[in-house]
């Protein structure tokens, strides 16, 4: 079975991971309060938390500025494109599932704004992983 990603959909992807790095620090202050939970930590601890979630919101931007800028790089089937859609893959698959087996047992705000917002980002993390999925099936088979 071949089929071919279309680019408009990697870059797409691309403005989505770079919308969700943008978004990251008002849904950490304003949906979850994060940063007082983060003050009830020891410093170290508080360091530490504030340094992984620097680098999820880089990486959600890093990986969308790859899409936008080499969505053909991304697609080309060579090893290293194997690489980064993996990674890329295994990155957005391990979301969606940590999603799934732990996140329903919290209590999210009620608000209409965050409902939709919740159910909007949800969609996008889907769709990294299955088109991320989808690309490194295609390097493969390539």
């Amino acid at each position: 079975m071949k089929f071919n990603i279309p680019t408009w959909l990697i870059i797409i992807g691309g403005l989505g991971q770079i919308f969700t790095a943008l978004i990251y620090p008002f849904i950490r202050h304003k949906v979850f309060d994060w940063y007082n939970d983060v003050k009830k930590l020891k410093p170290l601890n508080q360091e530490i938390a504030k340094t992984y979630g620097r680098y999820i919101q880089g990486l959600n931007f890093s990986f969308g500025l790859i899409a936008i800028l080499i969505p053909n790089d991304l697609k080309n089937g060579s090893v290293l494109a194997i690489a980064l859609t993996g990674l890329i893959a295994a990155y957005w698959v391990g979301k969606v599932a940590t999603q799934i087996a732990y996140y329903p047992m919290y209590d999210i705000p009620k608000k209409v704004l965050f409902k939709w917002g919740g159910l909007g980002m949800n969609v996008l993390f889907v769709l990294f992983a299955v088109v991320y999925s989808l690309l490194l099936i295609q390097n493969i088979i390539s």
